[in-house]
């Protein structure tokens, strides 16, 4: 496992790392997430994204507990807030009330003394900028939280809270954590070379395109059963992804994979990781294998016809806008 230092912070990452969005606390049955996050964490995984919204605190209770038993400074724990976590009206949002009561939250949910990144899940344009950010930097002056960063910003977004930042000498954001895979690129024209410009890595979610780019899904044929596809707790988000252009061109990609002795998800991955400005690819998993087979992807070097390759590919679909 390869690790890179997230933005211009000294933090380093696994290039890798382990998310829960769809899977640990909801549709994954518990014991098989902790034995997926301890298996990541022994092959050199030591980044675990999580968020208060994930099933209402139950992912944040799986991670803490699948982590409890290692060294507290051996890995680094990422959760979120933005989203509701009650009906009330102060039960959402970047508020100060709702950013220092659901740190707490977490916290406790986690079972962890403090939190190595706290993410800004979206953008919140009903609390002013300042506010947020100082209530952020005053959880990290409690320890309660080392890094503070957000997911989902716009560069326009990011820029105003750099610069509030730097005008009331705050610590400053370190990340930015959007979707970003060989389908969706929107990130390549302005958030990637603004996060860049004012030190934010990106920790991108959904590099394997809510596994299209795994290779399982093929155009013309059934959706397999024991797929994410096909369950209909979690597939909100891939149905706009299962048209014949689209997965034929991924089976064009699996073919320039094959000719690297590489998966289709390996490709994916290392082409992802081949921009300086990722600092780590969030995968999901819901079996030890898939672990196995993504954690291979760090320390993969893609020549530039590779990359012209998928390029061409990828260029047959540019049009194509997902639902996510």
């Amino acid at each position: 496992m390869k690790y890179r230092n997230l933005g211009r912070s000294g933090l380093k990452v696994s290039e890798i790392s382990l998310g829960s969005w769809l899977t640990y606390g909801t549709a994954v049955e518990k014991q098989t997430a902790i034995d997926c996050i301890k298996y990541a964490y022994d092959n050199g995984v030591n980044f675990f994204d999580t968020a208060n919204a994930y099933n209402r605190g139950a992912s944040e209770i799986v991670v803490g507990e699948a982590l409890k038993d290692y060294a507290r400074e051996s890995y680094v724990i990422a959760t979120k807030l933005y989203f509701p976590m009650g009906d009330g009206p102060n039960d959402k949002g970047l508020s100060r009330k709702h950013i220092v009561e659901q740190c707490e939250a977490s916290l406790k949910r986690l079972g962890a003394d403090y939190i190595d990144l706290y993410q800004c899940h979206r953008f919140d344009p009903e609390v002013p900028l300042e506010e947020t950010l100082r209530a952020l930097d005053d959880l990290v002056s409690q320890g309660k939280v080392l890094y503070a960063g957000v997911s989902e910003w716009s560069a326009a977004q990011i820029t105003d809270a750099v610069h509030i930042g730097k005008s009331l000498n705050l610590r400053p954001l370190i990340s930015n954590q959007p979707i970003y895979n060989m389908l969706v690129r929107y990130i390549e024209k302005e958030v990637l070379p603004t996060s860049v410009k004012e030190g934010l890595g990106q920790i991108v979610f959904s590099p394997l395109a809510q596994g299209i780019l795994s290779g399982k899904y093929k155009a013309g044929q059934p959706i397999p059963s024991e797929s994410r596809a096909a369950n209909s707790d979690i597939n909100r988000w891939i149905s706009s992804y299962l048209q014949d252009d689209v997965l034929e061109c991924v089976g064009k990609l699996d073919t320039i994979a094959q000719s690297q002795e590489l998966t289709l998800s390996q490709l994916a991955i290392a082409w992802i990781l081949r921009q300086p400005g990722v600092s780590s690819a969030i995968v999901g998993a819901s079996r030890l294998a898939q672990i196995e087979e993504n954690i291979q992807a760090s320390g993969v070097t893609l020549s530039p016809e590779v990359i012209q390759s998928v390029d061409s590919v990828l260029d047959e679909i540019n049009g194509f806008v997902p639902i996510w």
